[in-house]
């Protein structure tokens, strides 16, 4: 039991152990993110685009309503 107490005394008052906490929290969140976008593309591998559709990576020209900032 002093064992379990020392280690969350070390994981939120020590500085590596809340650099740990973070960090695995970030890997843990994105793991997460990472099956749930492999999921999703699985279950929707057939949806045809349509005009409504936006890609965040697309590269078509007249992403701007103003065409003079599409340099």
């Amino acid at each position: 039991m002093n064992g379990i107490t020392d280690f969350f005394k070390w994981l939120f008052t020590d500085r590596t152990g809340v650099l740990v906490l973070l960090v695995g929290g970030i890997v843990l969140f994105f793991i997460i993110s990472a099956v749930l976008e492999v999921r999703t593309r699985a279950r929707f591998k057939n949806h045809e685009k349509s005009p409504d559709d936006w890609d965040l990576f697309d590269d078509e020209s007249g992403w701007s309503d103003f065409e003079d900032d599409n340099h």
